[in-house]
């Protein structure tokens, strides 16, 4: 009993000692890193030096959105200088007017709300003078928050000795790559005849157990499937089940001895739907004497997320490859540069304006919203997503809810579902002008998406705000329900007009064009990004 107690008392006192040392000692950081990749309510974080020379996004004063640089809000509020530092955040809630302001050379800019906030603070001086002689820990790398499939060849054209040179060669790369709760994942999947899943995302999130996992890969053999490879993977791999994180993009990197078995067009294509990054490393690419055997040429083209240079990797000799372990990596974990992260279900801002005239009646307007959570339903609506926002007008116009006010998808449809029908006239032209006034005010071009939906004649002109609105950047779709004049409506959706205009008698009707008005958004972004 005695011996009980005392292995008790000793392990309290482990796990008190390890709570302290993780607060006290500082978590490296980049420039970079933002408030919302902190993943405790508080921390000390050691900023690199230099971080005022980057051009980095502050919202707040004092008390800054999740979305800003921890580094850079310090130095705002004036507790770190060029040299950097360890800062002690607070992780606050969200709230509503982060105010804008100038302080030690960061320009700090307002916020009209964001979920969640943060507070740097100084350190004490005494824990400044203990980081200078405590060893920092391997940390991960909160710069690079991708979920990485790793596809490796283990077909007969690598070859046993090649093969443990690729496991060589993967294993630096996840060691530099650092892996981490607010780190990159990685999983692992071999091709050959078949694609073999060896490990998911969420299996090894430890740096040491990673690398022992990729030691411990046994060679398959047998032909280089890759395409069946990549297919098995953008298919699955990447679900939320599968331990996939919601928000962080998705990257595919393919390794590739000389060249495939199969075809890699379809897979491929798939990939790129599903918003996954799919780069290719092609390792001793085939001697002049070997083309003929080269089912096709054009192979790494076809298979990579675009074809523009950066997603494609060509590396000579499996006996070269340590000396490009760090280039790969900058492009693994360059955020700008990975395009086919950007679907339409991820990056689009959808406004929906909603007739709330007398001419409705309440249960047609329920029919109405029921339409738009069913569009709103098919995106992925986040803080780093998709946006919804909605209006709802009669002569007035009502802002029900905007574009940054929910950051799930569960919390924004119910927002939806919950307007109130306010009854009175048709006044659509000035309810187009407000909405493209106060929904869309702080967002890009080429992704802002406004759904109108009306039953019958406006009261003022709608040409007019219509065009203004297509002068934004704003596309139109609009859904004319019952006595919605087919002139009006082509009016106001943009070009081409019949692609971007639904009619109906009815407004049980209204559901058939969900998939259409889904389909004619997700055109529209890929054809302007």
């Amino acid at each position: 009993m005695w011996f009980s107690v005392l292995k008790l008392l000793i392990l309290m006192e482990y796990f008190d000692w390890t709570s302290s040392v993780f607060h006290s000692v500082p978590y490296p950081v980049t420039c970079t890193t933002r408030g919302a990749d902190l993943t405790q309510d508080t921390m000390v974080v050691l900023c690199p030096p230099q971080c005022t020379q980057w051009r980095m996004s502050v919202f707040g004063t004092g008390v800054y959105a999740a979305v800003s640089s921890i580094c850079a809000a310090a130095v705002h509020r004036g507790i770190l200088g060029p040299a950097g530092g360890p800062v002690r955040v607070h992780r606050l809630q969200g709230r509503h007017n982060y105010i804008s302001s100038y302080a030690h050379g960061i320009h700090s800019q307002a916020l009209s709300h964001w979920t969640a906030s943060f507070k740097p603070i100084n350190v004490p001086q005494e824990l400044i003078s203990e980081t200078s002689t405590t060893a920092l820990p391997a940390a991960a790398r909160p710069d690079c928050q991708m979920d990485i499939a790793m596809v490796i060849d283990s077909s007969s054209n690598i070859g046993q000795r090649r093969f443990n040179l690729q496991k060589n060669f993967i294993a630096k790369l996840a060691a530099m790559l650092r892996v981490g709760p607010i780190g990159p994942h990685i999983g692992l999947i071999q091709a050959s005849d078949s694609p073999r899943t060896e490990f998911l995302l969420t299996n090894y999130t430890q740096p040491k157990e990673l690398l022992f996992a990729i030691k411990e890969l046994a060679y398959l053999g047998g032909d280089s499937n890759t395409g069946k490879a990549i297919m098995h993977t953008a298919e699955t791999f990447f679900s939320q089940e599968n331990g996939g994180r919601r928000g962080h993009p998705r990257v595919m990197m393919v390794l590739i001895d000389g060249w495939p078995s199969d075809d890699l067009d379809q897979a491929a294509m798939l990939a790129r739907e599903s918003g996954i990054n799919v780069f290719l490393v092609s390792v001793a690419k085939p001697a002049p004497e070997e083309l003929s055997m080269v089912r096709d040429k054009d192979f790494m083209k076809k298979a990579v997320c675009k074809d523009n240079g950066f997603f494609s990797y060509p590396i000579p000799s499996w006996f070269s490859t340590t000396k490009h372990i760090r280039p790969l990596i900058q492009r693994l974990c360059s955020l700008d540069g990975l395009l086919c992260s950007k679907t339409c279900y991820n990056s689009v801002n959808i406004g929906f304006l909603i007739d709330g005239s007398s001419s409705v009646g309440d249960g047609n307007f329920q029919l109405v919203l029921e339409f738009l959570a069913g569009i709103a339903r098919s995106f992925e609506i986040s803080d780093v997503g998709a946006h919804i926002g909605a209006v709802q007008f009669t002569y007035d116009q009502r802002l029900e809810f905007g574009l940054s006010d929910y950051s799930n998808k569960d919390d924004a449809i119910n927002a939806l579902r919950r307007i109130s029908y306010m009854s009175g006239g048709t006044s659509t032209g000035s309810a187009i002008s407000y909405t493209t006034q106060n929904l869309f005010r702080r967002t890009g071009p080429g992704r802002n998406f406004l759904i109108v939906v009306t039953d019958g004649q406006s009261y003022d002109d709608v040409r007019g705000p219509a065009m203004a609105a297509h002068k934004q950047g704003i596309t139109i779709f609009s859904v004319g329900v019952a006595w919605a004049p087919l002139d009006d409506l082509k009016a106001m959706s943009s070009e081409p007009k019949d692609s971007h205009t639904f009619f109906t008698r009815e407004f049980s009707g209204l559901s058939e064009f969900i998939p259409l008005v889904v389909r004619g958004i997700c055109r529209d972004f890929t054809e302007n990004n």
